[in-house]
C-alpha cells in the first residue's frame, strides 16, 4: 500500500520520503496556524458568530489543503485568505452595510466564476501570458513580503509616525528570542539537519513557555458550532446588480494573489518545468476554485493558496503529502482550535524570515541589464512588500511591462492577453483610487 502511495506521489522522482513530507506538512501548519485565530477575529467584526467561523476556518483549510494534496499533488496549503477577509468585513459588511450572509453569497459566486474560467482554460492562459522574468520577481517579492511579516511579528520592525517603519526594540524578550530562533534555524539549515525549521519553532516555543512569555487562555469551540454559519449564504442578495462589483473584486484579487503564490511556491520547490510551465496546472486551479466555494458554504471568506507553504517547501516538502498533512492538522484543530495560540510569534517569525531569505534565490534569473525587463521586475519585487499585496506588485509589473514594450515598439500580437491583463489591472487601480 505504501509503495503504491509513494508511486502516486512520485517520491522517487522528487527525491523525498515520508519523514520529510510529514515534517514539512507540520512546518507549514505551524507557520500558518495563526489564521485559525486571526480570520475568526476579523470576520466576527462583521457579525459572523466567532465559534462558528473558527470551525469554518479550520474545516475549509483542511478541505482545500487535502484536496490540493490528493488531486494536484503539490505541497501547497490553502486557507481563508488574509486581505480578502479584511475586505469582506471592513468594506463590504461594515462600510457598505451588507449582511455577512450576502457577502458569503458573493464569495460563492466568485468561486463559481473561478471554476468556470478554469474549465474554459482562461486562467491557464493568464498564467502562460505572464513573462517568466516576472515569475522570478514575484517569487523574490513574496520572499521580501513574508520576511517583512516575520520582522513585524518578531518586533524587529516597528511602526514610526515619521518614517512609517523603524527598528524595533531588540531588548524586547520576543524580539531577542526571535533573533535567537533565526540563528538556531540557520545553523541547523547549514548543517543540513532535516526539519531544521520545525525543530527551531518547537525549541523556541519551549523556551518561551519556560520564560513565561506565552499568555494563552482556552476558549469554547467545536464542529457543532458550524451550524450557525453553514449554508447561511444569501445568493439572491448577492446576485443584486449593486453587488456585482464586490463579486468582481473577490474574484480579481484572489485570482492574482493565487497566481503569485502558486508561482512562488512551485518555483521555490523546483517544480516548474524547463519551458516555464507548471505541470497539472488545471488540477491546482480546480482545487482553488472548489475550496473557495466550499469555504463560502461553511461560512468563511475566500479560500486561497498560502505563501506560508514555502516554509514546508524549505523544510523539504515536494509532494502532495505535505499539503495533506497540513490539512489533517487543520482538521484536528477544529476541536483543538483554542490550543493553536500556544505557539508564540517569537517561534514562527524566524521561520518566515528564513524562508523569505531563501526565496530570494530566483532574483538572479532577472536580466537586470535590460531596462524593458528590469523596471517591471523591480516594481513587482518592491511593491509586493511595500503595498502589502501580491496582486498590487504583480499588477504594476504587468502594466509597466506592457507600456515599456509598446513605447519601445516591441509589441507582439501573440502577447495580446498580457496587454489585456495590463488594462484590467489599470482599471482595478483606478477603481481602488476612486473608492
Amino acid at each position: 500500500m505504501l509503495k503504491r502511495l509513494e508511486s502516486y506521489f512520485e517520491f522517487a522522482r522528487l527525491g523525498t520520503n515520508w519523514r520529510t513530507e510529514i515534517l514539512a506538512g507540520v512546518t507549514t501548519f505551524l507557520t500558518m496556524a495563526y489564521i485559525v485565530l486571526v480570520n475568526p477575529a476579523i470576520l466576527a467584526e462583521a457579525g459572523v458568530p466567532l465559534s462558528a467561523v473558527t470551525a469554518a476556518t479550520c474545516l475549509s483549510a483542511a478541505f482545500g489543503s487535502i484536496l490540493m494534496g490528493v488531486v494536484a499533488r503539490y505541497p501547497i496549503a490553502l486557507a481563508p485568505g488574509m486581505g480578502l477577509n479584511a475586505y469582506f468585513t471592513y468594506t463590504v459588511c461594515i462600510r457598505m452595510h451588507i449582511p455577512w450572509q450576502t457577502a458569503l453569497g458573493a464569495v460563492f459566486l466568485s468561486g463559481v466564476i473561478f471554476l468556470a474560467l478554469t474549465a474554459a482554460g482562461i486562467r491557464q492562459m493568464i498564467l502562460r501570458a505572464i513573462p517568466h522574468e516576472l515569475y522570478a520577481a514575484v517569487a523574490s517579492g513574496i520572499g521580501l513580503f513574508i520576511a517583512f511579516i516575520g520582522f513585524q511579528h518578531a518586533g524587529l520592525v516597528a511602526q514610526d509616525p515619521n518614517t512609517m517603519v523603524a527598528l524595533g526594540n531588540i531588548k524586547n524578550p520576543t524580539t531577542a528570542l526571535a533573533l535567537f530562533g533565526l540563528i538556531l534555524m540557520v545553523a541547523l539549515e547549514v548543517r543540513k539537519v532535516r526539519g531544521a525549521i520545525l525543530i527551531g519553532v518547537l525549541t523556541i516555543t519551549g523556551i518561551a513557555w519556560a520564560m513565561g512569555m506565552v499568555h494563552w487562555t482556552p476558549a469554547p469551540g467545536g464542529l457543532h458550532e458550524l451550524a450557525k454559519t453553514a449554508f447561511q449564504l444569501d445568493l439572491r442578495g448577492a446576485l443584486n446588480k449593486g453587488l456585482l462589483e464586490i463579486v468582481f473584486i473577490f474574484f480579481f484579487v484572489d485570482l492574482f494573489d493565487n497566481l503569485g503564490t502558486l508561482v512562488a511556491v512551485t518555483k521555490r520547490a523546483g517544480l516548474i518545468a524547463p519551458d516555464h510551465t507548471i505541470p497539472r496546472l488545471n488540477r491546482i486551479l480546480f482545487t482553488d476554485a472548489v475550496a473557495t466555494i466550499f469555504g463560502s458554504l461553511t461560512g468563511t471568506s475566500t479560500v486561497t493558496s498560502y505563501v506560508e507553504s514555502t516554509a514546508g517547501v524549505a523544510a523539504g516538502g515536494r509532494s502532495g503529502v505535505t499539503a495533506i498533512v497540513t490539512g489533517l492538522l487543520f482538521l484536528a484543530a477544529i476541536g483543538a482550535a483554542p490550543f493553536v495560540g500556544m505557539v508564540p510569534s517569537a517561534a514562527t517569525a524566524p521561520a518566515l524570515i528564513l524562508v523569505g531569505s531563501l526565496m530570494m534565490a530566483s532574483i538572479g534569473e532577472i536580466r537586470w541589464n535590460e531596462p524593458l525587463v528590469a523596471v517591471p521586475a523591480f516594481l513587482t519585487l518592491v511593491l509586493i512588500p511595500f503595498t502589502y499585496s501580491i496582486a498590487n506588485g504583480l499588477g504594476f509589473g504587468i502594466i509597466a511591462w506592457a507600456i515599456l514594450h509598446i513605447a519601445a515598439g516591441k509589441f507582439r500580437r501573440e502577447e495580446w492577453l498580457l496587454y489585456v491583463l495590463a488594462v484590467l489591472f489599470l482599471a482595478r487601480f483606478i477603481y481602488m483610487g476612486a473608492s
